[in-house]
């Protein structure tokens, strides 16, 4: 059977595409995180999308919690399973929700990181993050 072909994977190679991914994705949503951190923090007026009539600012909070705080977890691999939920549902309000009526090429970009998102919390963060370190201890300390 050749090498390319092949069902089985390597579990170190598999381990560091899941470091290089959630660190790569994590910074890429960092940087639509923090411009919507400055706004709330600004003082200015927010004009932001007011999602399920909970009011433009508590919206623009959720936004700056999932993609700014849970990304920062994201590289981490620190509670990961949890900050992809919040990444995802995100991504599924900008995807299915705000751009909605928008033709595909403006509702892409959300839709591949919904993608990206899905795929790691199936595949959980990996060997190098501080969730395995976390595991690793607490296995360690049963014995």
């Amino acid at each position: 059977m050749s090498y390319f072909t092949s069902v089985k994977s390597n579990v170190y190679l598999v381990d560091l595409v899941l470091l290089l991914v959630r660190i790569f994705v994590g910074f890429a949503m960092l940087s639509h995180g923090y411009p919507k951190l400055q706004q709330l923090l600004s003082g200015e007026e927010i004009q932001f999308y007011n999602f399920m009539g909970i009011g433009e600012k508590a919206s623009l909070f959720c936004a700056v919690f999932a993609e700014f705080v849970c990304s920062i977890f994201l590289i981490l691999g620190l509670f990961s399973r949890i900050a992809l939920f919040f990444l995802a549902f995100t991504m599924v309000v900008a995807g299915f929700v705000i751009h909605s009526s928008d033709p595909f090429n403006k509702r892409e970009m959300s839709l591949l990181y919904l993608s990206i998102f899905l795929l790691l919390f199936a595949f959980g963060p990996g060997k190098y993050s501080v969730d395995a370190m976390i595991s690793r201890k607490r296995n360690s300390e049963k014995w």
